[in-house]
């Protein structure tokens, strides 16, 4: 089943608001921000994984445990894709 890129976004804007902590609502973020700016801490990040993982039913492997996976919606969007892809 292939996932709209607008929908992935949407949803991982959603789980950023319910996990991330961000100073302000992940829908008022450019793709590209930089979310750790936006307030994203190591900590939330984790939580924000686990939300990722729920959401889209994958599994980050330890390779992408990156703080650049996590840097923007752009990215993380990226890697669910890859994941999905397989």
């Amino acid at each position: 089943m292939s996932m709209d890129s607008s929908d992935i976004t949407g949803r991982i804007r959603r789980v950023l608001n319910d996990h991330g902590r961000l100073s302000q609502p992940a829908e008022l973020l450019d793709v590209t921000a930089d979310l750790y700016q936006a307030g994203l801490t190591s900590h939330a990040s984790v939580n924000v994984m686990l939300g990722l993982e729920g959401e889209f039913d994958v599994e980050f492997p330890d390779q992408m445990l990156s703080r650049n996976v996590f840097s923007s919606i752009a990215s993380i969007q990226s890697a669910i894709e890859t994941l999905k892809a397989g």
